[in-house]
């Protein structure tokens, strides 16, 4: 037993003169004599190798050992703690926090947003729909039938896709398929716009991309005239651009209107006096519009001879290149941080 003894007060020893500065340190003198597999658990172990006339005084002595050990342990985590809680004591509170950058809206976003909320106010609502359209909603309905020669002024995205019979799904190319939807509900009158994201197979280059933003609007009841349009229209571009701008109509064609009309505004940039972006004209144009065609009426179970409709419409980017002097469209897909950042305080 005596060398056990020996043992214990060479241990004693080492942990009287242990040093635990931090809670690596102290975690490293739990584990060596208090963990499962640590120097008090090994020496309590001998504890069937004692006689048994020792074995009372050999357990008292390792009850000492352990009780030594675990009070130096918590002394170590006092001391520690109290260090971490006297350096947070010396935190300066006053001190300025880290900066936090604010988020922004994107600059289509904010566009398209300024142009619904206009419409909103004239007593517009927003309607959504899918952006994978069939044939139907996308051409047919709107007048625009198999061999149409209008179906060549937009190279459509075709998706390979068969689903309750049908063969010809693609990617919309204009919103007007949810005026059509709208239409098909039966529910007038109708007063929406439609807001969404389109898609052509055209080059990407500054002014042109392969996806792209359009609001459109349609309004369907009684009485409506060409009139309405021309003053719901009038209203919205004073209240986009300005009340100095004025606005024009010139003769247009499109196969879901008739009669159809594409709208100019003198250019915001020069005044109307003649600039690169106006193209020395003085004029730009901002939408397209017209009377709903009956045809297209029919199409959707409304019955022309007593309801009429006007509707147009409108891209997103381009207004906002101008407004927001972009000379690239691309940048407006790309998520360039530092394009993105300009637009913060308009969020």
């Amino acid at each position: 037993m005596d060398p056990l003894l020996q043992n214990i007060e060479t241990y004693k020893k080492e942990i009287e003169s242990f040093i635990a500065g931090d809670a690596r340190s102290a975690e490293e003198f739990r584990i060596k004599y208090l963990g499962t597999k640590g120097i008090v658990k090994s020496l309590m172990g001998e504890m069937k190798n004692i006689p048994a006339d020792n074995r009372k005084e050999f357990g008292r002595l390792m009850n000492d050992l352990k009780i030594f050990a675990e009070t130096k342990y918590e002394s170590f985590r006092e001391t520690i703690s109290s260090q971490h809680q006297f350096a947070g004591d010396q935190m300066d509170f006053s001190l300025p926090g880290d900066p936090a950058t604010p988020g922004s809206r994107h600059p289509i976003t904010l566009m398209r947003n300024r142009i619904v909320s206009i419409f909103q106010r004239l007593g517009f609502s927003v309607a959504d729909g899918p952006e994978i359209e069939d044939d139907w909603h996308n051409f047919t309905a709107l007048n625009i039938s198999e061999n149409h020669p209008a179906r060549d002024m937009q190279d459509t995205f075709y998706i390979q896709h068969q689903m309750e019979g049908h063969t010809d799904w693609l990617l919309r190319t204009h919103t007007s398929n949810v005026q059509i939807r709208e239409m098909e509900k039966g529910k007038l009158p109708i007063r929406i716009i439609c807001p969404g994201r389109v898609y052509r197979n055209e080059t990407i280059s500054a002014r042109s991309h392969c996806f792209f933003h359009q609001v459109e609007g349609l309004y369907v009841d009684e009485h409506v005239s060409f009139a309405d349009l021309k003053q719901t229209l009038y209203f919205f571009a004073q209240e986009m651009y300005g009340k100095e701008i004025k606005p024009r109509f010139r003769p247009s064609y499109f196969p879901f209107t008739e009669p159809s009309a594409e709208m100019d505004i003198t250019c915001f940039i020069c005044g109307g006096k003649g600039c690169r972006i106006c193209k020395q004209t003085g004029w730009v144009e901002i939408l397209g519009c017209g009377m709903v065609h009956p045809k297209v009426l029919e199409n959707c179970g409304i019955d022309s001879n007593k309801y009429t409709g006007f509707a147009f419409g409108m891209g997103v980017e381009r207004p906002a290149m101008l407004l927001y002097g972009v000379n690239d469209i691309r940048l407006f897909s790309e998520n360039d941080v530092r394009f993105l950042k300009q637009f913060t305080s308009m969020a």
